[in-house]
């Protein structure tokens, strides 16, 4: 499961789109927590939905095992139960407001109150029966189930607005409910390349099962990834853009310009400089520009505004 992975960490500032408000309303299913908000995002938050607090530290073996077993039963659950992970090395006073004597150790809040708690690594079949004791302790109504195709787009949007945690967690509420989405495991990787992680993103690359891997969608991920990897250092980018401006005929300057921006994530500039080129001359290099634009928009994602953004321009300037 991608949860094996050091997914980057989500942030509450993404609007969730109204098909999803009856799974998380305006909050997360999986957040952070510290000792400055707990008691608005876990004692309050609590007051409507059960929430897990897991207390974890980076240096715990036994946290690294239990983490992902919750993350993932909680995903499955669908928004009934939340969770709130706490690091107890950055929140020491809080941990020993709690008494807690070792890690993990997790917290079940309900209407404001712990309701249960256990330490230790546990079974993932214990923590789906804890799961659903929660549910039921909580009226036992399931909330809605949100459709892939809206958790795909909420996936796409949050990353197109640099929300990497919250297109993650998008990308891994779909995973949790069919493992075989490529759209979904192809995105969660981009996320990772996004966010820079590049070794997490070739593991998730080199895990990946045999029908997402034959997948036509899959091969764009390995090529953005093998781009970011050979990325340009800004000093190298600079120099390339000062290449066009002194040499603004020389195509070949405007193609190096667009693959180096591509590689070092400025994706628009890179679209821009090979319509610039298309522009200039259509079929430049048998038509190399227009078919690189193209692998560019495959990698980016054809739900991705700025695809669409990127397509316009290539329209306007083939039909003007």
């Amino acid at each position: 499961m991608p949860g094996d992975h050091n997914i980057v960490s989500g942030t509450a500032g993404h609007q969730i789109p109204a098909a999803q408000e009856n799974i998380t309303g305006s909050d997360p299913i999986i957040f952070d927590a510290d000792m400055h908000d707990f008691e608005a995002k876990v004692m309050h938050g609590s007051m409507d939905t059960p929430i897990l607090a897991d207390f974890w530290a980076p240096w715990c073996g036994p946290c690294k095992q239990l983490t992902p077993i919750l993350e993932q039963a909680v995903q499955e659950a669908g928004g009934a139960v939340r969770l709130a992970k706490i690091n107890i090395d950055q929140n020491q006073e809080l941990a020993q407001a709690l008494r807690i004597q070792s890690v993990p150790t997790v917290f079940a809040f309900y209407k404001g109150q712990p309701v249960t708690a256990f330490a230790g690594v546990k079974a993932a079949g214990e923590i789906k029966k804890l799961i659903d004791e929660l549910v039921k302790m909580a009226g036992g109504a399931k909330p809605q189930a949100v459709s892939v195709e809206t958790l795909l787009q909420a996936a796409t949007q949050a990353q197109a607005d640099g929300d990497i945690g919250t297109a993650q967690q998008y990308y891994m509420q779909v995973l949790a409910q069919d493992e075989q989405n490529v759209a979904a495991y192809t995105g969660l990787v981009r996320t990772l390349i996004d966010a820079g992680a590049q070794d997490e993103a070739q593991a998730m690359i080199d895990d990946a099962p045999d029908e997402i891997a034959a997948a036509p969608l899959f091969a764009s991920v390995r090529e953005s990834l093998a781009l970011a990897k050979n990325a340009p250092s800004s000093a190298e980018i600079a120099g390339l853009a000062a290449r066009v401006e002194s040499h603004p005929d020389d195509l070949q300057a405007h193609y190096d310009l667009a693959m180096g921006l591509f590689a070092a994530g400025e994706r628009e500039g890179a679209i821009d400089a090979l319509v610039e080129i298309i522009r200039r001359d259509r079929t430049w290099e048998e038509d190399k520009a227009r078919l690189q634009l193209l692998k560019f928009f495959d990698i980016i994602g054809t739900g991705d505004p700025l695809t669409a953004a990127g397509r316009r321009k290539l329209s306007a300037v083939l039909f003007s």
